[in-house]
């Protein structure tokens, strides 16, 4: 089993965590503080994304280099990429974690294009204005425990992450995608197989299923339930009885929607809701 970037932190002595936000699969939030440490991540699951909140002046990436950190600073940590760090003096900073799933998912629901033109380079103490606004967002959410506030800053961090120019071969075409996603928003409610999405594409079901995966960085069946859960999350800010929802988005009953939540959410329809009307 792979550890995450978290993972390594937790086991340090040193490291102390002062607040954590959970947000479901594979999305967490946490402030750290740490000093007089050297920590080494090999090969860490998830993609982690850093903003030095306050001081940082002594702290090293000893495996790229002798530069010093800084408030302010970003690091960009994807996932699998080794690195090793030198601690002298305390510091404090922000991580957000994101599995390569959320992170494709989001990036295409944001920019409505392949996830092919999501570009994540490792960065070390970069200025990086666009994603620091944001991460730093995603702190103060993670102090208040609010997980309205996290989840506007998630939305504007995924904005932060501009698509790259580039030509793309294999795949499906951006208008066999848009097709399949209006055949997809107009039978939510049925159940969906994967050759009936195959066949909006007139592929075989091997065909379409890698090819599906590799322009959008899910299977087709992970974005049906992705797609099944944001209608859920828009149609919970209405008075319509959970059950009904449950039903209208395909949901086989109201307790597996409340697994699907808790899962890609970190938390229950019912918390859902409450949350956004307190918030609204």
């Amino acid at each position: 089993m792979k550890h995450s970037v978290f993972d390594f932190l937790d086991q340090s002595p040193e490291a102390v965590t002062h607040a954590h936000l959970e947000l479901g699969d594979g999305c967490g939030v946490t402030i750290w503080e740490n000093n007089n440490d050297r920590i080494r991540y090999e090969a860490p699951a998830n993609n982690t994304f850093s903003l030095y909140l306050k001081g940082g002046t002594g702290t090293y990436r000893t495996d790229a280099g002798r530069a010093s950190g800084y408030p302010g600073a970003v690091c960009i940590m994807p996932e699998g990429c080794d690195s090793e760090w030198e601690i002298n003096k305390p510091f404090r900073f922000v991580h957000l974690y994101l599995s390569n799933e959320r992170l494709c998912s989001g990036f295409v629901r944001t920019h409505d294009c392949d996830v092919r033109r999501m570009q994540i380079d490792e960065a070390t103490f970069a200025e990086n204005q666009r994603m620091a606004a944001p991460l730093l967002q995603l702190a103060q959410a993670a102090y208040r425990d609010d997980r309205l506030q996290a989840e506007t800053a998630i939305a504007e961090f995924f904005g932060a992450l501009d698509p790259k120019s580039t030509s793309m071969s294999a795949g499906l075409s951006p208008h066999v995608l848009r097709r399949i996603d209006e055949w997809i928003e107009a039978h939510l409610h049925e159940a969906i197989s994967l050759e009936d999405m195959a066949d909006q594409a007139e592929l075989s079901s091997f065909h379409f299923h890698r090819m599906f995966r590799l322009s959008r960085g899910l299977a087709p069946h992970a974005w049906v339930t992705e797609r099944r859960t944001q209608r859920a999350c828009a149609l919970l800010q209405t008075d319509l009885p959970i059950a009904q929802i449950a039903a209208t988005c395909g949901f086989s009953h109201q307790s597996h929607m409340n697994r699907v939540f808790k899962r890609a959410l970190g938390t229950t329809p019912a918390q859902y809701r409450l949350l956004h009307r307190a918030g609204s």
